[in-house]
Order: C-alpha cells, then structure tokens, then sequence
C-alpha cells in the first residue's frame, strides 16, 4: 500500500454504496467544488461468478485541477465510506463504463441517469470520434422530425432546457448558422 499513497493523479474514481453512506453524501461532494460525475444507480450488476445480484452502488469520477494524491482523495471517498479510490488513466471510458456503454453483456444504463455536479461536463475531457458525431447528427434529425421544428433557435432551446449538452455542442459546431 506504500507505493499507492505515493500516487499522484488529477483524475480519480470511487464507488460509493448508498447503504453504506451518509445521508447527505452529494452535498459533501458538492462543498469540496471538485467537478464530479456519478453514475447510475448500478441496482442491475451481476457477480461474473455465480450471476448474483451486486449491491446497489454508483461510480463516481472526481476530477482535481492538479495531481492530487492517494491520501488527499482518500480522506474524501473516507468521509463517504467509500473503498479506496482508484487512479485514472481515462476519464472518457470509466464515464462510459457508467452506462456498460462498452459491455454489451452487462445491464445497460440510460446516459441521461448520469449526473453531474459542480461543472463536470465530459466533453472537456474527450473528443466525440467521428462516429458518436455521426449518431449524435440522426438523433438530432430524429429530434427534429418528432417534435415539427423548423426553427434553429427552437432546436437549439430544447437542447438547453433539457441538459442535452453533448447534442448541443454537436447542433451548434455541426451546423451553419
């Protein structure tokens, strides 16, 4: 455990059992200003051994502004009666790892259930590939034809007022004003 406490790294991961933590855990992550990604609620995870329901648990990313040591993030994931954190080297595939985006095998979660606090926004830690670019464009066409719009500012307002932030940066960088 020695060479974990001497692990420095900006972007950090935890799980936190709601049976487990206290009462006021998202306010305690909300005071500390950390910009914060949480899961789903994982209420549908199977052990890969026998197929027995896991406990209900959320994965959380915490992101630091500079590298932040194993102790530093461990007297957070402390106050929340978490297990010890985990150093990331991807923030872009333990936030996919939120959804099984990438587990075809294993429940899948719905992406809207991701919540964020204190200006935790994916899209500052990746790039869409050419692909989620691509299916971002047919959702928003799809969006488009259900709801009758024929105006770019109408678009644009459901994007924002329904938190469809990766949509909007998509509607507004892949289209001509």
């Amino acid at each position: 455990m020695a060479s974990q406490k001497s692990i420095k790294k900006r972007y950090w991961a935890f799980i936190v059992y709601p049976e487990s933590a206290p009462s006021d855990w998202l306010n305690i992550l909300q005071v500390t200003g950390l910009p914060v990604a949480i899961s789903p609620l994982h209420d549908k995870d199977k052990n890969d051994g026998d197929g027995s329901p896991k406990k209900p648990h959320y994965h959380c990313i915490a992101t630091y502004s500079g590298p932040t040591t194993f102790n530093c993030v461990k007297s957070l994931t402390d106050k929340l009666n978490a297990p010890i954190p985990i150093p990331l080297e991807s923030v872009r595939g333990n936030y996919r790892y939120f959804t099984h985006k990438d587990n075809p095998d294993k429940f899948q979660y719905d992406e809207k259930d991701i919540s964020t606090l204190n200006g935790f926004n994916i899209a500052d830690f990746v790039e869409l590939t050419k692909s989620e670019v691509h299916a971002i464009v047919m959702k928003l066409e799809k969006l488009i034809r259900e709801h009758d719009f024929i105006e770019y500012a109408d678009v644009a307002e459901y994007l924002t007022d329904n938190d469809m932030i990766s949509e909007h940066d998509v509607f507004s960088s892949h289209t001509i004003h």
